[in-house]
């Protein structure tokens, strides 16, 4: 028989005694919380593995390991500027660096970056080739890093305004890292690419010259610096194509010397083993010899050093220069004629190759068009002086133009001519070098003359004097040590044609042709007073 008044067990404490209402209803909660929690950890497990199994895509994005030239596999790596709409359907393989991403939903944008050019990429989630792993992968791949990317390229109903390749998107399939970037950058590259005077974009970062120098080889990444440096390398080629075309020998010529190019102190000195040399100032002394040696016309490119402690927006303590000289069958006007049709071949052949590079730097430092006529605009010195006079500026006939003077000079043959680029002839010979040829009919003044490129200087050149007598007269008359330019002035006395040339800056050519602001846009790793590295 049941008994009566039967009561449930009562749990017993650690103590043996039975426990109270509150402590058996935390025991109770505790048991609860302890189940939720082990059958949340349960499902958690049971996602986790469902997710392994659900990256379908696992071998299609990755890092990969480093390359160390182990294989070469048959797979053709598409430009970046080859993505046009007649690509559309095709599936390729890009390597790029990743300018920026960002994820949205189950898809994330990427730009994919090359040199000057750029392409939009999307990622997104499907029941075949691409999982949320991988866009998730994707989504965190740092900036600047070099990615390879498979992809299908597909035509866009809008273009992409942020893309130089607008009319087209990759549809990502695969993606991996071949070289991953450090996430935090010295400088971001919007920020370096952005105009320097934007009033609609005053508010937004941009990057000083300092910084950008400290940081070159990001800042070198910038889609106007990789055109700026292709239309440094066209100068260059044009230069060497239109002389080696008119008959000119490329040659090379020592930088290190026994004595200063051009006299003064604007040298540097270097330690020569147990003695002192000095770095060129300038290849002339050899171009000349060269010329004494019957190459007849010459031309070389090199480094040209100069000691000089100016902080201006111009100068380089080292540069590029492009000099040429050539001998002449009766006047100097011969070598006149020939370098300034050179100079408009350049500037053609700029106009005409580097169209996609002038209008991606015009982007960020817009300039009016460089202006040019042909023949050459040639003044002399005289017509100048009578220029800067009406225009309000004091003058004397035999002194030197002022950097100024150069400036306002240029603008006044602008507004006349409508020209940025003109011959100047004749000047005084009181600011020329020693070996500069008077002229015959008015010995204040040379043949002698400077080429200007929007009012400012971008080749200086003259007769030189082949005569070793007076070439040693006019040498005493500067005050030059005559033992110390023996060899210059032997070189002439075996027999020497007439001739006459010019030294040019490179740097300086590119930054007046396309309207920049300061030298050191156009010096890859420039060298001034202040700066050595990087």
């Amino acid at each position: 028989m049941e008994k009566e008044n039967d009561q449930p067990e009562v749990p017993l404490g650690p103590d043996g005694k039975p426990l109270s209402k509150k402590a058996l209803k935390k025991q109770q909660k505790d048991a609860e919380k302890a189940a939720k929690k082990a059958q949340r950890q349960a499902q958690q497990a049971a996602e986790a593995d469902t997710q392994v199994t659900e990256d379908f895509s696992k071998d299609r994005y990755g890092n990969m390991a480093m390359l160390q030239s182990t294989e070469k596999p048959d797979r053709r790596l598409v430009r970046v500027e080859e993505l046009t709409p007649s690509l559309a359907g095709e599936t390729v393989w890009v390597r790029a660096r990743m300018h920026t991403s960002r994820a949205k939903g189950k898809q994330c944008f990427l730009v994919l970056r090359q040199q000057q050019f750029n392409v939009q990429a999307l990622a997104f989630v499907n029941d075949k080739t691409v999982s949320k792993q991988m866009v998730k992968f994707a989504a965190n791949i740092t900036k600047e890093s070099i990615i390879d990317v498979e992809g299908v390229v597909q035509k866009v109903a809008q273009p992409v305004e942020s893309c130089t390749q607008r009319d087209v998107e990759l549809h990502v399939e695969r993606v991996f890292v071949v070289s991953a970037s450090a996430p935090q950058l010295p400088l971001q590259l919007d920020d370096a690419a952005r105009p320097e005077h934007d009033e609609e974009d005053a508010s937004r970062p941009r990057v000083n010259q300092d910084t950008r120098l400290d940081n070159r080889i990001i800042d070198l990444r910038t889609t106007t610096n990789q055109a700026v440096y292709r239309v440094v390398a066209g100068v260059c080629d044009l230069f060497r194509a239109t002389l080696t075309g008119k008959g000119f020998v490329e040659i090379h010529t020592p930088k290190i010397i026994s004595a200063a190019s051009e006299g003064g102190a604007n040298v540097f000195t270097v330690s020569y083993f147990k003695n002192n040399a000095y770095l060129a100032q300038s290849p002339q002394l050899y171009k000349q010899m060269a010329i004494a040696a019957d190459f007849e016309k010459v031309f070389t490119v090199g480094a040209v050093f100069r000691a000089e402690d100016s902080n201006t927006h111009r100068h380089l303590t080292e540069f590029v220069g492009l000099d040429l000289e050539m001998a002449f069958n009766y006047h100097y006007h011969e070598v006149l004629d020939v370098i300034g049709d050179m100079f408009v071949h350049i500037f053609k052949g700029l106009r005409d190759r580097y169209k996609t590079e002038i209008n991606t730097i015009q982007k960020q430092y817009p300039s009016e068009p460089f202006k040019f006529l042909e023949p050459s605009l040639r003044l002399e010195f005289p017509e100048a002086v009578t220029m800067l006079r009406e225009a309000g500026v004091e003058i004397g006939d035999e002194d030197d133009l002022s950097t100024p003077d150069e400036k306002l000079l240029g603008k006044l043959v602008k507004a006349k001519y409508d020209t940025d680029f003109f011959i100047l002839d004749k000047f005084p010979l009181a600011v020329r070098p020693f070996y500069t040829m008077p002229d015959p009919n008015n010995p204040k003044y040379a043949n002698s003359y400077d080429m200007y490129m929007r009012g400012e200087e971008i080749l200086s050149g003259a007769q030189r004097i082949h005569d070793p007598e007076f070439l040693t007269e006019r040498a005493k008359a500067h005050e030059i040590d005559i033992e110390k330019i023996k060899s210059y002035i032997d070189s002439f006395r075996y027999g020497c044609p007439p001739h006459g040339g010019g030294g040019i800056g490179m740097e300086r050519v590119v930054m007046l042709y396309l309207g920049l602001t300061n030298i050191r846009k156009t010096s890859m790793f420039p060298r001034d007073p202040k700066r050595l590295t990087p």
